[in-house]
């Protein structure tokens, strides 16, 4: 089977896209991790699936796969790119659409400067809803990994989250960590875990190692899920500039029940076609 695809990426987290709007694609999860796979494959952190809505209030639907051919609930960074994808492949010509996603609804909307503005919806903090066993919904919980006695929030921004003040941003311990905080058992459909480094009310630096994929360059669910985490612990003021190894974004939040709005750039690195 021959399979078109483009390559993009969201501040560094790269994604396949596929249009399942023209055409029916049905791939397995070994299909999606050769896909995923950056030495036998095209490469990428997540495969993202445009095909048409299933009801009749949306423009899109919109699914997403980790490398390891899991599907998941919502990307941030990719959501972006979906909204690049549909307008340079002429499939709409609305600055601002609906698109359907196995959480619920998000609005991209395709800013005048280039950059994608992303409707996240509001945080969810019911630890019955992350899911997150035993939680409290509190701004602070602890979570006990590796020995130590961690201090998270717990939320999810249409996918579940874990996120941590660290010092030091370059010494944080992604690596050991992430993969245990992710595969933790009060986290049954596991967690993207987040590691974020105060700069100032204004400024954060944020690494995150994502389910299902490890460590990317950037995560856009996580820097709102960090965003908002910073805001109900007193520590940030909206909006806040999220520095990711990948780019920057910029997230607002106001408070309790509103929307997290997302603005960042989306790429069109190459297309292609690959033989699986």
């Amino acid at each position: 089977m021959i399979l078109k695809f483009t390559k993009m990426h969201g501040a560094g987290n790269d994604f396949v896209v596929l249009d399942g709007f023209r055409q029916d694609i049905e791939l397995n999860p070994e299909q999606l991790r050769l896909v995923a796979d950056r030495h036998f494959g095209v490469g990428c952190d997540q495969i993202l699936l445009v095909e048409k809505p299933q009801g009749n209030d949306a423009d899109f639907r919109y699914r997403i796969f980790n490398a390891d051919g899991g599907e998941v609930e919502q990307c941030g960074n990719g959501a972006r790119c979906f909204m690049r994808f549909v307008h340079e492949q002429e499939l709409t010509t609305k600055r601002e659409i609906v698109v359907e996603t196995n959480s619920g609804m998000i609005k991209p909307r395709l800013e005048q400067d280039g950059r994608v503005t992303v409707d996240m919806g509001a945080p969810v903090f019911e630890p019955d809803r992350i899911p997150f066993e035993g939680g409290h919904g509190t701004v602070s919980e602890p979570l006990e990994a590796a020995g130590e006695t961690l201090d998270i929030s717990a939320l999810s921004m249409g996918n579940p989250h874990a996120v941590q003040v660290v010092e030091d941003i370059k010494q944080a311990p992604v690596e050991r960590l992430g993969p245990l905080i992710e595969h933790h058992q009060r986290f049954p459909n596991r967690v993207n875990a987040g590691f974020m480094q105060i700069i100032d009310r204004g400024h954060i630096m944020l690494r995150v190692h994502e389910r299902g994929t490890g460590e990317t360059l950037s995560c856009g669910s996580g820097a709102c899920a960090a965003v908002v985490a910073g805001i109900r612990r007193g520590l940030l003021d909206t909006p806040v500039s999220v520095a990711t190894r990948g780019g920057t974004l910029t997230i607002s939040w106001d408070g309790d029940g509103a929307a997290v709005l997302m603005t960042g750039p989306a790429i069109t690195v190459f297309t292609g076609e690959i033989n699986l």
